[in-house]
């Protein structure tokens, strides 16, 4: 079965509640199935392989099929096991959040909620681009949570993902 992100509600991630203990990250400090959600809204949830919007073959949640992947060369459609999306969507998040501990290391002073914008951001726009929004971290780093919203929507990206900038925005006003 594909989910869709709009036919994936949250209702659904009851079915996924026995793999999500899978999931370790013992080690964050936030709330990594809230994450998880947060992810499949913003990302979508497929459980077969599909051509993201640049042409690059990728599954689950947002992941782009790596070389070292087994599903490198499989063709378009090929079914993937929900374990393995869930198995590739851990990775995928403990790959960002050591990417930050190494370049943000004051990202995990912030709250729960921001931890995971900044993960969000991360997540779709790779650290190399969420690291060009330098008056974004800087307010963010300082906890000028109004400044640091203000940057982030000051951006390309938050035109390109409207609904999602809107939604991390009101996360880091509100925390």
């Amino acid at each position: 079965m594909t989910f869709t992100k709009k036919a994936f509600g949250f209702a659904s991630l009851m079915f996924f509640g026995t793999l999500l203990l899978l999931l370790d990250g013992s080690n964050d400090s936030m709330d990594r199935r809230e994450l998880i959600k947060e992810l499949i809204r913003d990302e979508g949830y497929k459980t077969e392989i599909y051509n993201d919007h640049l042409g690059n073959p990728t599954f689950g949640v947002g992941h782009l099929v790596l070389d070292s992947d087994p599903e490198c060369g499989l063709p378009i459609g090929s079914s993937i096991p929900e374990e393995r999306v869930l198995e590739c969507l851990n990775k995928d998040i403990d790959i960002i959040c050591a990417d930050l501990d190494r370049a943000l290391p004051w990202w995990r002073e912030l709250d729960d909620v921001r931890q995971r914008v900044l993960v969000n951001m991360g997540f779709n726009l790779g650290l190399t681009r969420l690291l060009k929004f330098k008056k974004f971290l800087a307010a963010l780093e300082k906890k000028d949570y109004e400044t640091a919203a203000i940057e982030m929507m000051d951006s390309r990206w938050a035109v390109q993902v409207k609904g999602r900038a809107n939604r991390l925005r009101d996360k880091i006003l509100s925390g």
